[in-house]
């Protein structure tokens, strides 16, 4: 049945308008606002910091380059704040865009926000959910931009962002961190890697409080693309800086849906098609010569789990889990930390990881739910950054294997997961996907890893 409040918001406020779009630069930052509104409702002033004391500015940050990334940033914010009302129509004041370029922002937003829908009981179709006009200057006119050897390297704090920074690491004096606001697993990440905290470009996101305060007021919340907005944000970045590679850690398993039936992706904004359709934007439209691509796109979950076990120096400082980012911590409660646990128990021994994670996930019974989910039990992948269910159960078959050559008792969801008689009989850790965008230059780390990877122990 169709979201009631789906029917009445966007019938009673039915006009988004992206007014325009601030550039300031003071002695060490850059501050980019933008101008939303929903007609009718409220405005939204949005705010992104870039600090700059410790970067060396090769670029112009308001150059017709820099204000058409900055304009392209806007697009994709703007999608946080679209989804309060679901509004029918949303005018574009500050920018002409072209039908393609129109076609391709009502891809990602469509796609980036299939979760949202979903969990929102949203019944629509890419080409009514909303209508895009624009008026203004045309963004982007290719001009010259100087270029060095930089790498930027966006870093959540996980486990993969930690292999990227070891795959890099013959590197070194290349290699540029980003952050979208502090979080200490961050920084902490960065230094294991044996880097200062000022390789790192730190930039500062701010909502909007109109948002919260019409979320607190029953207007529709959700999922957003978020990964969208590192793409422009590090965009603008590496333009500033001069750097042509952004490096990214997503996995292969980020193109898969979380449903069986439907295509819902958590990760679309992660996903290999979203690669490909940024890269396509950024050439075309924006600015030539910044490469945007994901070195771990050949490898899967688990296979990067297992690179990860080798660097015992981030054990302590990666975290993934969303619920206890604020305080540095892994709840122990929620998929991705079960997730997470899972997937390395294959590699690192259960006493090493009930360290990190505060307990045995594996006999946490608790946890059943997020458990026949991760393992495709059930039919519904959690809402998370995770693998696949045969990513999943693979490891877990791995685990209880290692138990059982032990002569210890199995834990007890481990116990109830080798009753299921799920098992896996490829052999994943073998596997290449050459759906990649990995350019030559990087080639022989990604070898590398492979070769580590796919051997048997």
């Amino acid at each position: 049945m169709q979201n009631s409040k789906f029917l009445e918001f966007s019938e009673k406020y039915d006009t988004f308008v992206y007014h325009g779009f601030f550039l300031e630069k003071a002695a060490d930052e850059i501050s980019i606002a933008f101008d939303f509104e929903i007609k009718g409702l409220t405005s939204f002033r949005p705010k992104t910091v870039i600090k700059t004391d410790n970067l060396k500015l090769i670029n112009d940050f308001d150059s017709e380059t820099g204000k058409a990334l900055v304009f392209s940033l806007g697009m994709v914010e703007l999608i946080s704040y679209w989804k309060a009302a679901c509004c029918k129509n949303v005018i574009v004041e500050c920018g002409l865009l072209s039908e393609e370029q129109i076609s391709w922002w009502k891809r990602l937003y469509f796609n980036g926000l299939s979760e949202f829908f979903y969990r929102n009981s949203i019944e629509t179709d890419i080409d009514s959910f909303m209508n895009i006009t624009s008026s203004g200057e045309k963004r982007g006119t290719f001009e010259k931009v100087n270029f060095n050897s930089k790498n930027i390297i966006p870093v959540g704090g996980g486990k993969d962002s930690a292999v990227t920074a070891e795959l890099l690491s013959d590197r070194r004096l290349d290699n540029m961190f980003f952050t979208v606001n502090d979080q200490k697993a961050r920084t902490e990440t960065v230094k294991a890697a044996g880097y200062s905290e000022n390789s790192i470009i730190r930039t500062y996101r701010t909502i909007s409080p109109e948002l919260l305060e019409l979320n607190k007021l029953g207007f529709l919340n959700g999922h957003t693309p978020f990964s969208a907005i590192v793409a422009f944000l590090s965009a603008y970045c590496a333009y500033l800086i001069g750097a042509k590679y952004i490096v990214l850690s997503n996995e292969s398993s980020a193109n898969d849906t979380n449903l069986i039936d439907a295509e819902v992706n958590h990760q679309y904004s992660k996903s290999y098609q979203f690669e490909r359709d940024f890269t396509h934007y950024l050439d075309s439209y924006l600015v030539k010569g910044i490469e945007y691509f994901s070195i771990l796109r050949a490898f899967n979950e688990l296979q990067i789990a297992k690179q990860f076990a080798a660097f015992p120096q981030y054990f302590d400082e990666f975290r993934s889990c969303n619920r206890g980012s604020k305080k540095n911590i892994w709840c122990g409660e929620c998929a991705k930390c079960l997730f997470v646990y899972s997937i390395l128990s294959p590699f690192i021994e259960p006493q090493r990881l009930e360290k990190i994670f505060g307990k045995n996930m594996l006999d946490d019974i608790s946890l059943k739910e997020d458990f026949d989910g991760l393992t495709g039990i059930s039919a519904v992948k959690p809402f998370e950054c995770v693998g696949t269910a045969e990513e999943v159960c693979l490891a877990l078959n791995l685990t209880a294997e290692k138990y059982k050559k032990n002569g210890e008792k199995l834990p007890r969801l481990l116990e109830y997961f080798d009753g299921s008689g799920k098992k896996v009989h490829a052999n994943l850790l073998k596997e290449f996907n050459p759906e990649n965008s990995i350019p030559a230059e990087f080639v022989e780390s990604v070898t590398e890893m492979y070769k580590y990877v796919s051997k048997d122990n």
